[in-house]
């Protein structure tokens, strides 16, 4: 049920991005690298074949004016009266047109088949009314089309199974084609100036940009710049933005590629895609690869898993051929990230390839306080946002944290229906972040939540009155993420741990344990988590720190994980039986002793530990002054009246 922070492990693998505007805007590319050139649009050749088909149909289709519609009795009529002209018949479907004696025009249909019965035919000559017979005439373009048309469709088939199968083709012959995107250099839009902090790596990587700017210099007293410089650092410090600055701040082309790029299930196609990534960048004149995590290509060969013909290790040799296969004079710099540089091949990080590493670290208070302005430039700040207390208030947040933190910080604006951001809604997005998502849904029964707060009060406690671990912000018995309750305590900007920093912070991590076992006699299963924190930093203390007297100076690196590019049997116990023991051994010895070392100050605070577990049932979340109070007035209730220091850091707010 608590939340303690770790001991100062190497970071987890993983990526993110700091502070900064957008990457640059990509320019269409054709398969040659050159821009795309636009050729006439395939609607206009529709366009003039459905005109030509109007201009034909339509007229035949419209209807004509033949005059006046009467039956065939008033025509037989009026032909009697002698009012009927002259006549027209089709003998073909009995359509009859003719014209009156006045003029006027008529249209009528007969019977029979040739429209007019023989009868009628001699009323008409006896009348005197001129007469024509017409054969039915057919649209020719309807018959041609009706011949050609099964034709077309057969044609239209086999181009269209043409069209596909070439298709298919160019997608295999592309196949070994690079991946990589190729930002515009006459507009670059990022620069060191949209970076925050990092004023060391931003010293370090210039000398790149003045070599890509002015060679000459360079060339004049026969310095060489490294082929390849790689950006090493936690995830979330900025390094792929650093090498977009990087291209920024020299004005030349930029290529961006990821590690996984180069990889497909077809052997060779990733050695391919690494000759055409540097065929490209030589046809720009002056240009930098980037390569991200390129830990996915560059691992340790030799690991005995995939053979000499594995994909990978053929994608890193082709990779190694080329940075051998150029000189710094063609004006190419690699730069490439990584937050694992220990699981890279040693012939990547050898001189004459990356020659440089820079470490690109988590910022520091002043760094931090840059990159949270940068953040909050383009949002509406309340008067009461403090950015400076915040910064202090997370040391060990990375560019990427930061900039969550912000956002979330508006989202939680929003939702609350303010419009703009406040103190409140900082504190209640660092809590979210720290501590996890609010579980309101979560309803404790009495037994469970008068539990839980002795439990937190005794980790508040004990990291109230010892005097070497970090110092205790607040307590809350609310439910957050996967825990009923935590305690947290500010990490301090450390760069080195004592021992008696980790014994504190083990004896903490007793507290709830220890608080339950004293109030009500038995044990949950709510200090998993508790107890597992508190054994893995024994352990290291014992296997990796030397701080184990019995143990000495000796240090044996915990188990990792296999992965190609290490050997399968590197991680093979180095010690005897008799050395696990010892070190088992010392392991449990911390955890006892620490355990009594709880149990001692929470039965000497008894009274403080009651008055905090009936303020967190009160009120359900107090801050670290609150909490050195009630310790205090606890004391003085048992007569204690010496004054005792209080490890608490009061609100940042």
């Amino acid at each position: 049920m608590n939340k303690l922070p770790p001991p100062p492990p190497p970071p987890p693998p993983g990526r993110g991005r700091a502070q900064g505007p957008k990457p640059p805007k990509k320019l269409p590319k054709s398969d040659g690298g050159e821009p795309a050139k636009r050729g006439m649009p395939r609607w206009i050749i529709w366009v003039l074949a459905g005109l030509l088909l109007a201009t034909i149909l339509v007229p035949s289709l419209l209807p004509s004016d033949d005059g006046e519609s009467i039956s065939y009795t008033e025509f037989i009529a009026e032909v009697d009266a002698g009012r009927v002209e002259s006549v027209v018949i089709n003998n073909g479907n009995g359509e009859i047109r003719g014209e009156f004696t006045d003029g006027s025009s008529f249209n009528t249909t007969g019977g029979g088949d040739r429209g007019v019965s023989e009868a009628d035919e001699a009323l008409l000559d006896a009348r005197g009314v001129e007469k024509e017979f017409t054969a039915p005439s057919s649209n020719w373009f309807v018959g041609v089309l009706g011949l050609m048309l099964p034709v077309m469709l057969i044609i239209g088939f086999f181009v269209w199974l043409q069209r596909r199968a070439q298709g298919q083709m160019g997608g295999v012959m592309n196949v070994g084609k690079s991946k990589a995107k190729a930002y515009d250099t006459d507009k670059p839009s990022t620069t060191f100036s949209d970076i925050a902090g990092y004023e060391g790596v931003k010293t370090e990587v210039t000398e790149v940009v003045d070599f890509l700017r002015m060679p000459e210099r360079f060339r004049e007293i026969g310095a060489r710049v490294p082929k390849g410089i790689l950006l090493v650092g936690p995830p979330g410090t900025g390094k792929t933005l650093f090498a977009r600055a990087v291209a920024g701040e020299a004005g030349v082309g930029f290529l961006s590629v990821t590690g996984s790029d180069f990889m497909e299930m077809f052997v060779g196609v990733g050695a391919s895609r690494v000759r055409d990534l540097f065929q490209q960048a030589r046809r720009m004149g002056k240009a930098i690869i980037f390569v991200d995590e390129i830990d996915s290509i560059g691992r340790k060969r030799g690991a005995g898993l995939g053979g000499g013909h594995d994909e990978r290790e053929q994608t890193l040799n082709q990779l190694l051929s080329e940075m051998d296969g150029f000189e710094t004079s063609e004006g190419i710099v690699i730069l490439a990230a990584t937050n694992r540089p220990d699981i890279l091949d040693p012939a990547l990080l050898r001189p004459g390839r990356f020659d440089r590493q820079i470490v690109v670290p988590l910022p520091e208070y002043e760094e931090r306080l840059a990159i949270l302005e940068v953040h909050a430039r383009d949002k509406r700040m309340g008067a009461d946002v403090d950015l400076a207390t915040m910064s202090r208030a997370t040391p060990g947040m990375a560019g990427a944290d930061l900039a969550n933190l912000v956002n979330e910080a508006a989202l939680i604006a929003v939702r609350r229906g303010s419009k703009e951001i406040n103190r409140i809604d900082f504190e209640n997005a660092r809590d979210r972040v720290v501590l996890g998502a609010s579980r309101e849904s979560m309803i404790l029964n009495a037994e469970e939540k008068r539990a839980t707060a002795f439990h937190e009060g005794g980790h508040a406690l004990l990291a109230t009155v010892l005097p070497h671990g970090d110092p205790l912000h607040k307590v809350t018995i609310l439910p957050r993420g996967m825990a009923l309750g935590v305690t947290w305590s500010l990490p301090q900007e450390r760069h080195t741990y004592s021992k008696e920093f980790f014994e504190d912070t083990i004896c903490k991590a007793m507290g709830g344990r220890v608080a339950e076992m004293i109030v009500f006699g038995k044990l949950n299963s709510g200090a998993a988590n508790d107890l597992e924190q508190a054994t893995g930093i024994a352990r290291r203390m014992v296997r990796e720190w030397g701080m184990s007297e019995r143990v000495g100076p000796m240090a044996w690196a915990g188990q990792q994980q296999v992965f190609l590019g290490d050997d399968l049997m590197s991680n093979q116990r180095e010690y005897s039986d008799d050395t696990a023991k010892l070190l088992d051994e010392e392991i449990s010895r911390i955890l006892t002793d620490q355990e009594s070392r709880a149990r001692e100050l929470l039965t000497k605070h008894r009274r403080g530990l009651e008055l905090i577990a009936e303020a967190l049932l009160e009120h359900e979340t107090i801050d670290g002054p609150e909490v050195a109070k009630l310790i205090q007035r606890g004391m003085a209730e048992n007569g204690e009246v010496e004054p005792m220091k209080m490890n608490v850091l009061g609100s940042p707010t």
